[in-house]
């Protein structure tokens, strides 16, 4: 490796690898996984940048959800968005990671031991925000989601791929700033096309509630298609299934 990536070191150390890096990390997740689907509880990854609007879409969904929903809110300090989550009647918990600029399997599955999952319908972790390491770690959700603020800038997706390949949906929020913005919402959902494997943008806003009703309709659908097939004992069939939301 010394050899060709320019740092110079002579210094070349075998190491034998017996097991993934994240291998630990992913026996947790699955073990999430295994307790919330048998719960009937659809847990959902929201990921995206600081100050895309993630707890401000919470906070929609939650005054306009028909069912249980509850959040386990990360930051690196302080309860801010959960204590806004709570303001609106939201059951939440607060992870801080200190400098951890993602959550972990082990960190949710410690927030669940003191939190009322086994009563929801929906659990959203709202991860930390960052567009690169959180989409690397699986916390046993069904479902992964990226708030992208038009406030953001078109290239985001091509930027950061990873974030975006691993998302279920993307939500593109914000949307009642476009008349003040040179956003162009066609280049984006272009970009978006290039990196998701199954394309799916909703343009919301949670300030008016434009987008609501179909970001609503996309979790009962998506929701249903993982209940059903957990039924039929494929608990992981959700990443093969492409939302019937647009």
């Amino acid at each position: 490796m010394c050899e060709t990536c320019g740092c110079g070191d002579p210094n070349l150390v075998s190491v034998e690898v017996h097991d993934k890096i994240l291998a630990s990390n992913d026996r947790t997740a699955a073990h999430n996984r295994e307790h919330l689907l048998e719960g009937g509880v659809f847990a959902i990854n929201l990921m995206g940048s600081p100050g895309a609007g993630k707890t401000a879409v919470l906070e929609a969904t939650a005054r306009a959800v028909r069912g249980r929903l509850g959040v386990i809110a990360g930051d690196l300090e302080t309860e801010r968005d959960a204590d806004r989550l709570r303001a609106v009647g939201v059951p939440a918990a607060a992870i801080t990671t200190g400098s951890a600029c993602h959550l972990d399997a082990e960190m949710v599955h410690r927030a669940l031991h003191d939190f009322p999952w086994r009563e929801l319908d929906y659990l959203f972790v709202e991860n930390v925000g960052n567009l690169v390491c959180p989409a690397v770690y699986d916390l046993g959700q069904a479902a992964n989601v990226v708030a992208l603020s038009v406030t953001e800038g078109e290239d985001k997706p091509l930027k950061y791929p990873v974030m975006f390949r691993k998302a279920d949906l993307v939500l593109l929020t914000k949307i009642d700033l476009l008349p003040h913005l040179d956003f162009d919402v066609a280049a984006v959902e272009a970009a978006l096309a290039r990196v998701m494997p199954l394309p799916e943008v909703i343009r919301l806003s949670a300030r008016t509630g434009e987008g609501v009703p179909a970001w609503l309709e996309w979790l009962r659908a998506r929701r249903a298609a993982v209940s059903a097939q957990t039924a039929q004992g494929h608990p992981h069939a959700h990443a093969q299934h492409p939302s019937v939301a647009r």
